[in-house]
């Protein structure tokens, strides 16, 4: 690619960066009556579809307004298969003065969602504009809703992907990663655990069953656990606790929130199975304690695969971005999840890099402008080294 062709995507992600950021896309599942998703999509589909693109808006099932964007173009010449993901929601903006005001500073736009992710969603945009003019392969684009809670939007997605034409030959999820490559997730799950007590006037608190009481014994059973889940690379911890009705009255309810984060090759059941046998240990110290725990949400850990079109395109892709300032070039082990397990569980490889920042979930979340700029023209690039390795096989 010529320097003048690749400045004009480098401006056109900036560009198209500043637009996504002024839309508020704050995820109401997360917070009460935010908007949701529909003005982004509705503004990502009009620019698609002027490029050439088909465009399809599907919904979860119950959930007609929180929309994401199936977007395809299919190329004149054999080529490969690329699927571009981000998500387009964000979480909230309590303390933020202007959150949907771009701000430039030097090398950084400020605001929110501009590294979470919509500096990722604006270079894959143009980097499929750019892919679909050269007219080799197909693109896939899908934008989705609900990544900073259920995952609804990929679900939904993933299942009407299945029902069309369309065979991506890998996903790139362009989560913020300072444009290194991710090798690993952590996966996560959330397990409920309710104490059951017997409520009687404090007065007499001899007289009945202390749930709250229960639960403190729960919480240090958890803060002692925590250390040897750790040293395995995972953790452990009670993130929300509940208890009692009123005052005077001795507490015969009590719930606390576990949330257990996996490594990988570990198996989300375990959670579950550790805190049943937290509870047990405590049954058999106190007959007393009544308490139940219930798996709620479960996600597996990822690691790149070690071969193939998502390790090729990755080798690729890292390779083009071998300078960019503010990449450490160290493999990426996240602590936290993303949604390429997904992907690869619907039978899609994936890899994860995308530009990031600072501030992701705070009051002064940025992007850093330079990985913004070179990231579509790294895909641009790295397609085409994929495109030989696969005919070369």
């Amino acid at each position: 690619m010529s320097q003048s062709a690749a400045r004009e995507l480098d401006e056109q992600a900036v560009e198209l960066l500043g637009e996504l950021v002024a839309i508020d896309s704050v995820n109401p599942g997360l917070v009460a009556g935010a908007r949701g998703e529909a003005p982004i999509v509705a503004h990502l589909r009009l620019r698609l579809e002027r490029a050439g693109f088909s465009t399809l808006v599907v919904t979860p099932d119950g959930h007609p307004d929180r929309p994401s964007l199936l977007a395809w173009h299919t190329g004149s010449a054999p080529g490969p298969c690329l699927l571009l993901n981000g998500h387009v929601d964000t979480v909230g903006v309590a303390g933020m003065a202007e959150p949907f005001s771009p701000r430039i500073d030097g090398d950084r736009l400020f605001g929110r969602g501009a590294a979470d992710m919509k500096g990722g969603v604006a270079g894959v945009v143009v980097a499929a504009e750019e892919l679909a003019r050269r007219g080799s392969g197909s693109v896939v684009l899908a934008l989705v809703a609900d990544e900073e809670d259920r995952s609804l939007g990929t679900e939904t997605v993933l299942a009407r992907l299945g029902a069309t034409d369309l065979r991506p030959d890998l996903a790139l999820v362009a989560e913020p990663s300072h444009l290194d490559l991710t090798v690993s997730l952590r996966g996560f799950a959330v397990v409920e655990v309710e104490l059951a007590g017997r409520a009687v006037h404090t007065s007499q608190a001899d007289e009945g069953v202390d749930a709250v009481a229960q639960l403190g014994r729960f919480l240090a059973a958890v803060a002692a656990a925590r250390e040897p889940v750790r040293a395995r690379g995972g953790e452990l911890l009670v993130s929300v606790v509940r208890g009692g009705r009123a005052p005077f009255t001795v507490a015969d309810r009590a719930s606390a929130t576990v949330e257990r984060r996996t490594a990988p090759g570990e198996a989300t059941g375990v959670a579950l199975d550790e805190v049943e046998a937290l509870l047990a240990r405590m049954r058999e110290e106190d007959p007393t304690v009544t308490a139940t725990a219930r798996l709620v949400v479960a996600r597996e850990s990822w690691q790149l695969q070690p071969a193939g079109p998502a390790r090729t395109f990755a080798t690729a892709l890292a390779a083009r971005l071998s300078t960019v300032p503010g990449r450490t070039g160290a493999p990426f082990e996240a602590p936290y999840w993303m949604e390429a397990p997904l992907f690869e569980e619907s039978g899609i490889p994936a890899l994860v890099c995308g530009p990031s920042g600072g501030g992701l979930h705070s009051v002064d979340e940025w992007v850093d402008l330079r990985q913004v700029r070179l990231f579509p023209e790294a895909i641009v690039t790295a397609v085409g080294s994929l495109a030989e390795r696969l005919d070369a096989d």
